[in-house]
């Protein structure tokens, strides 16, 4: 499916996914923010800050596995009719290189586009010194939830 054009089912998805994403109160704690969007596709970036890193000063893999997440699942969510809503179900991270750079990038991309499900891969690179590194490569399953708006819950 690797180029492949993929249709949106909802003619206001920007629209749906960018609001979603802007009631993720973790996101805006951690300072992440999407970088691209385009049916299927989702780019997540996110500039370091110390607070956010291990012991040994690197980024987090929390952190990196979340904006991996992020990445993936609007790439998915980006596909979805209107009126649902998305639910990561399955990921598996493969943690690649030392998180260590200025700026963190994360590239999701649905690879199938199921009904219910869709599977997507999300690359992960650390800028450092104009230069991209891997960091890590994500591969997840999202469950569209029909006749679930995606909404605040409370």
């Amino acid at each position: 499916m690797a180029g492949a054009k993929l249709e949106p089912r909802d003619p206001d998805w920007e629209a749906k996914v960018r609001e979603s994403f802007a009631r993720q109160t973790f996101m805006e704690t951690i300072g992440g923010r999407i970088r691209a969007l385009s049916p299927g596709r989702c780019e997540v970036e996110l500039p370091f800050r110390a607070d956010l890193c291990q012991q040994h000063g690197y980024l987090h893999g929390g952190v990196v596995t979340t904006i991996a997440a992020n990445a993936a699942g609007y790439a998915a969510f980006s596909l979805m009719p209107a009126g649902s809503s998305v639910l990561g179900v399955e990921y598996k991270v493969n943690l690649l290189g030392a998180a260590e750079g200025e700026l963190f990038i994360a590239r999701g991309t649905v690879i199938k586009a199921g009904r219910t499900l869709s599977v997507v891969e999300c690359d992960v690179q650390a800028m450092r010194d104009g230069k991209q590194q891997p960091v890590a490569r994500m591969l997840a399953t999202y469950m569209c939830l029909e006749g679930k708006p995606d909404q605040p819950v409370g």
